[in-house]
């Protein structure tokens, strides 16, 4: 397949979304090939079932012009450092070759997000090795690993302006009704009040510190080198 400029991983369906929704949606409009891989089904969730969350997963990343989404299936709440799960993310980065790769920030309430963060983090490292199983394609070395946050409000190194995208990413989360609206036959859980809500007030906040109406936050694992200085526009 024709390499992807963006890769981003998630525990479960709609985790991406929460984080970065509205930077894929930027990056696809400013042409770039970006997907999103869901590791687990989300079998757990105590809404909804595998069949409406992917139904769902597909209509967020129809809004969001994704170009391609993967579900690798490993089980919820069993997210680990396994040789099984790490080749099997290793295959999707040397197949996929993005030039950067997402994963959620480790400081989260939800332990599967870190535990999706480190999968992912070694199956970067181990992607990139010529000798490591070369089996599962040729090694490829991504450029840079970047966190999203979840349920966090954490101080990222840097933000992007989403202002043009926001009701894009509204509307992503919104697709997973099962997970955010308390429908007749569904549980309250903290996803069900209000949570997209606060989500999109969270990138209101990053985005009145960054100066501009709405943003989303992000760490860089490695240092950033920039070739200029962004000065930003004269006010």
């Amino acid at each position: 397949m024709t390499p992807l400029d963006i890769l981003a991983f998630g525990a479960h369906a709609d985790d991406v979304e929460i984080g970065m929704a509205g930077t894929l949606k930027k990056l696809s409009e400013e042409g770039k090939r970006t997907g999103i891989c869901d590791l687990t089904r989300a079998e757990l969730s105590s809404n909804g079932t595998v069949f409406v969350r992917q139904h769902e997963a597909q209509t967020a990343s129809d809004i969001l012009s994704v170009e391609s989404r993967f579900n690798l299936g490993f089980p919820d709440r069993g997210l680990s450092t396994s040789d099984d799960m790490i080749q099997e993310v290793v295959k999707l980065i040397r197949r996929t070759q993005p030039s950067a790769v997402f994963v959620p920030y480790y400081e989260d309430r939800h332990p599967d997000h870190g535990h999706a963060a480190t999968l992912v983090e070694e199956a970067v490292f181990s992607a990139g090795i010529r000798k490591y199983h070369p089996e599962l394609g040729s090694a490829h070395k991504v450029n840079q690993v970047y966190y999203y946050f979840i349920n966090g409000f954490h101080k990222p190194d840097f933000t992007i302006n989403i202002s043009n995208q926001i009701e894009a990413k509204r509307q992503a989360l919104e697709a997973y009704e099962s997970q955010f609206t308390l429908t007749t036959g569904s549980v309250s859980t903290p996803l069900t009040n209000g949570y997209v809500d606060k989500v999109i007030y969270r990138e209101y906040l990053y985005g009145k510190e960054s100066g501009v109406d709405y943003a989303e936050g992000f760490i860089a694992k490695n240092l950033i080198c920039m070739e200029e200085l962004p000065l930003g526009e004269r006010k």
